[in-house]
Order: structure tokens, then C-alpha cells, then sequence
């Protein structure tokens, strides 16, 4: 299976046609046919539902155009490290849910650039089941990963930030009026949940109810979604601080009472060899750490 081939695979999948991919990649017609039909042959299965005006992925169509794109990221990734090794410019990846925490980060990244200005940062948002993904297969360098999880399987390194649960209101909401949220305030409001809590969630030990328990409106994974809800009247978001700017707004955040916190953990695989640029993002992330820059 060679990396070109792939390549014009996924160029057909975008373009939903032979002939609008042939002229984007400069190919004849009968030769991308003829390409794409050999791949199904070496694969062993069809991968494309030729119609009379587009074309459709098969079920096996759709898994090579997520792994062929994988693959074809990590080709790029290796290829800039490799590119940068004698000068120390090139690619670190990051995968970072929604968090002020990642300040951290960026601090540290904003001062190596001031001595390697060739060194990028790249911030792949998701949440934590598809940064581990990302981070399992080497699409990236480092996950930041928000509350306590089982990282056995990692090296980590604990960031000096916590984020803090609370909810998201309409100023005009009874709620609103109260300097922080009880858990039992929230026994009859419609919520917004972030679909990363699950029943073993601090959010929920803090709430003493299960999922089933709670009337739940609607489910979100960005929280500007869930602002706009809320905004909306649909319910109470509950969601991080520090994520939406309230101020002048018709919004304002609330934080849980008792205080829910939330720890912050760099990981990466265990033996991981990093590229120069992402291992010395990580030795000037510890130092910066272990020593504060003053204000």
C-alpha cells in the first residue's frame, strides 16, 4: 500500500468524484481508476460506491480514509522532525481539551520561540479519549489531560493549575443571584452536560446523583455550543471556569460549593523518543515549573 496511492484515496473520498479528483491531483481519469481499483484489489475489498453523479465510501472505505489520513499526518510529522534535527526548528503537538491551564503551556512555548523562533506549537483540541487516541498513535507529542485518571501507562509531569466546576447561567436566572451553586439548587433545572462526565466524574460525586437522575437537555463538547444554549434559555451549563468571558454579557459563571476541583497533567508515552524542538519544550516546561517566572 504505498503512501501515494493513499493520497489519491483520499482526494477521491473528499471530492466525492473520480473526475473532480483526477483534475485536483493532475492525473488522467482511467489512471486514478485504475489506481483505486488496484488498492481495492490489494485490499481485498471494495472501498468506493461508484453513483451516476458522486461517489460513497464503503464501510471499509470509511476506516482507510481515517487511517490513511493518520498515516499520512504521521508521514509529515516524522518527515519535519527529521528535517529540523541539525537546527533546532520544527513541530511540537499538543492535544488539549478546553482550559485556562494551557497557559502553562503557551508561556513556556512563547519564551522558546523568543531562542528558536523556527520552533511551532501546534494545539490539537478534543477531548481526552481522543487526545489518548491522537497520543497512543503518535499524532502527537504531549496530551494535557484534566482530573485523576489512571496514567500508569504514561510519563506525566503535574502542571501548578487547577480548573474549577461550576455553572453557567442567564443573568436573569433565579440562580444568578446566589455568590455560588449548591448542588441541591440544581435538583429541577434542565443542565448541559459536557459529554466527557461520565458516572465516575467528580461533577457527579459533587451532584450525589447519578446520569439517570439528572434532567439532562442537552450534551456539548465545546462550551461556546454550550453558551449559546444557554444563552437561549435552554438550561445551566455546567462547565470550567475561565472558559467563557461573562463580563458585559448576558451570561455570568457561578462556581460549585463546595469547591469541585479539576488536577492538570502533561503525559506522553513511557519511552517516548521526542524530536529536539518537543524535548526541549519539556525541559524548559519543568524548569518554568520548578521555577516561576515573576510577573
Amino acid at each position: 500500500m504505498e503512501l501515494r496511492v493513499l493520497h489519491y484515496f483520499l482526494t477521491v473520498a473528499r471530492e466525492q468524484s473520480i473526475t473532480r479528483a483526477a483534475q485536483s491531483l493532475h492525473l488522467s481519469q482511467p489512471t486514478l481508476s485504475r489506481q483505486l481499483m488496484d488498492l481495492e484489489a490489494e485490499i481485498g475489498k471494495p472501498l468506493l460506491i461508484r453513483g451516476s453523479r458522486q461517489i460513497a465510501l464503503t464501510e471499509e472505505g470509511m476506516l482507510l480514509r481515517k487511517r490513511a489520513q493518520e498515516i499520512l499526518d504521521l508521514v509529515t510529522k516524522t518527515e519535519n522532525e527529521l528535517a529540523a534535527e541539525e537546527t533546532v526548528a520544527g513541530d511540537i503537538y499538543i492535544g488539549a481539551g478546553e482550559t485556562d491551564g494551557l497557559r502553562i503551556l503557551l508561556q513556556t512555548a512563547k519564551s522558546l520561540r523568543r531562542e528558536y523562533p523556527g520552533i511551532r506549537l501546534h494545539i490539537i483540541s478534543g477531548d481526552a479519549p481522543d487526545i489518548v487516541e491522537k497520543l497512543d498513535k503518535g499524532l502527537i507529542d504531549f496530551a494535557l489531560i484534566l482530573g485523576d485518571r489512571d496514567f500508569s501507562a504514561y510519563s506525566t509531569l503535574a502542571l501548578p493549575a487547577r480548573d474549577h466546576w461550576g455553572v453557567l447561567l442567564r443573568r436573569d436566572h433565579p440562580l444568578a443571584a446566589y455568590p455560588a451553586v449548591e448542588a441541591e439548587m440544581l435538583a429541577d433545572q434542565p443542565l448541559l452536560l459536557s459529554r466527557q462526565v461520565d458516572n465516575k466524574h467528580a461533577l457527579l460525586r459533587w451532584l450525589k446523583k447519578d446520569l439517570s437522575q439528572l434532567t439532562i437537555a442537552a450534551t456539548y463538547n465545546l462550551i461556546y455550543n454550550a453558551s449559546l444554549m444557554v444563552d437561549e434559555g435552554m438550561g445551566c451549563a455546567l462547565t470550567l471556569n475561565k472558559l467563557i468571558n461573562t463580563e458585559g454579557s448576558s451570561l455570568c459563571f457561578r462556581p460549585c460549593s463546595p469547591t469541585v476541583e479539576m488536577e492538570m497533567t502533561l503525559v506522553w508515552k513511557k519511552y517516548q523518543i521526542f524530536s529536539r524542538p518537543a524535548q526541549i519544550f519539556l525541559d524548559a516546561l519543568r524548569r518554568q515549573i520548578e521555577l516561576p517566572a515573576e510577573n
